[in-house]
């Protein structure tokens, strides 16, 4: 068995472990070049992947292959690129004389590919779903944060109406949650292209709702989505508070919930969470499976960009993606967004995209994005997020719909912005500065306990810092 052929029957095996996100995101172009007594070296692409196969997947792979050789003792990792004649790959630092391999990555630094189409992909619409053919599970990247939510959409696209119904899925902004949703949709016309599929936003469902009823045309309304075999609808905390198109919605949720047709749903917040949402929806949303999606680790947030980067087929230095990823670390959408940054700067500029630029390049943008909190701040936000007035978190009261926020701002107004308990007190309607350390530290044992009050003070601290 050759080299090549041992390495495909390895990939083989390891496939069937991994998610296929992963499965691409690391193993893609790598190969096997030597075995030598034992001893197992692997090709790799980049710096990043290196790291994840000699760390991560080192077990995996040692499985695979000593099921296939079992004299493998170890194995190593070296980044190769492929020779221009034979097109395999060849290491780095074998192929490369050891005194002349710094001036060849210096020279590969010095001049990344960068092109226009790299930076602005067209996006192609599926009108009549409202999908973007962008959004698929295969480049969807897989991690602790967000695999329950993953598992759940691909099994929903697998069998519609009878696994997950409702599937309702939670999170902060830009963590995902519209990739998840929309792969969902183009699984299904892929596998089903007869499947009627909608897409919406609830915004965009209440401007509709709004024209029907003007136009009086509010049953071809409700007729045009009961026809439906999978409804997405993104943002429903968006509902809250609009009574009429709660009401239509419940009814169409109904209608299409009692002849298994699949409907599947977002929002920043569980459902409990979501103030002015009528009981009987509250209830249907519950009846499902709910799951979350929290914000990604380091180590995930550097797939993801090492995952664009490959994508786009530019370059960029390994401690600039490493950079970025610790920089911005609230939203995924502003992590590829300062990605993006960077290899339009750098394009326009033809310098390198390394940590020395890269750091000049986004400086700006995060000191623009972080904004000054004041308390006003602090309560304004408390009140949206949760929807509660300020009335009713400084008057007495012990309702957990109303403690709870208030045990929250307490921690915010101390951990924050460093107020004296006994201010926070006068604040809060005259309370005792005892009443204020014990809801502080309620709250600061309770982050490191439970996941639900560590991904709220996240989003709510994203609310408070970042512009959205």
């Amino acid at each position: 068995m050759t080299n090549e052929e041992l390495w495909k029957a390895v990939l083989g095996q390891i496939e069937l472990s991994l998610s296929k996100a992963n499965f691409i995101t690391w193993f893609k172009n790598t190969s096997l070049l030597e075995i030598n007594q034992g001893k197992v070296l692997i090709g790799v692409p980049n710096g990043f992947a290196k790291e994840w196969l000699e760390n991560k997947y080192n077990n995996h792979i040692l499985k695979a292959l000593r099921s296939l050789d079992p004299s493998v003792q170890n194995m190593r990792c070296t980044i190769a690129l492929p020779d221009t004649d034979t097109k395999t790959p060849r290491s780095i630092d074998a192929a490369i004389p050891r005194e002349s391999s710094s001036f060849v990555r210096k020279k590969i630094i010095e001049k990344p590919s960068f092109t226009a189409n790299n930076i602005s992909l067209q996006q192609e619409v599926f009108h009549e779903s409202s999908l973007n053919s962008r959004y698929t599970f295969e480049n969807y990247i897989v991690a602790e944060n967000n695999e329950l939510a993953h598992a759940a959409c691909h099994a929903v696209s697998q069998s519609l109406g009878t696994l997950y119904n409702p599937l309702f899925i939670y999170g902060g902004v830009g963590l995902g949650k519209t990739h998840l949703l929309q792969s969902i949709g183009n699984e299904v016309m892929k596998n089903h292209p007869e499947k009627r599929i909608k897409y919406i936003t609830s915004e965009r469902f209440t401007t509709e709702l709004v024209d029907s009823i003007k136009n009086q045309k509010i049953d071809l309304f409700k007729e045009y989505y009961q026809q439906m075999d999978l409804l997405i609808i993104d943002d429903v905390q968006f509902l809250s508070g609009r009574e009429k198109t709660q009401h239509e919605f419940f009814h169409i949720f109904n209608a299409l919930y009692q002849i298994n047709k699949q409907i599947v749903i977002s929002s920043d917040r569980p459902p409990k969470a979501i103030g002015t949402l009528e009981e009987r929806l509250r209830s249907r949303f519950e009846g499902g499976m709910i799951t979350d999606i929290s914000q990604p680790s380091l180590e995930t947030r550097i797939a993801i960009l090492s995952s664009k980067v490959s994508e786009r087929g530019v370059f960029v230095e390994e401690d600039a993606l490493r950079y970025i990823a610790q920089n911005i670390n609230q939203n995924v959408r502003e992590l590829e967004g300062a990605l993006n940054r960077v290899i339009a700067y750098c394009d326009f500029r033809k310098i390198p995209a390394n940590l020395s630029n890269t750091e000049k390049i986004l400086n700006e943008l995060l000191e623009k994005n972080r904004k000054n909190i004041s308390i006003e701040s602090v309560f304004s936000t408390i009140c949206d997020y949760y929807s509660v007035s300020r009335e009713e978190l400084i008057k007495k009261g012990r309702k957990k719909e109303i403690s709870h926020p208030r045990q929250i701002l307490m921690y915010l107004l101390r951990q924050e912005l460093s107020t004296p308990f006994s201010s926070i007190g006068d604040l809060l309607g005259g309370r005792d500065h005892t009443t204020i350390l014990h809801a502080y530290e309620k709250i600061q044992n309770q982050k490191e306990s439970s996941r639900k009050i560590k991904e709220e003070l996240s989003q709510i601290k994203e609310r408070l810092y970042y512009v959205t």
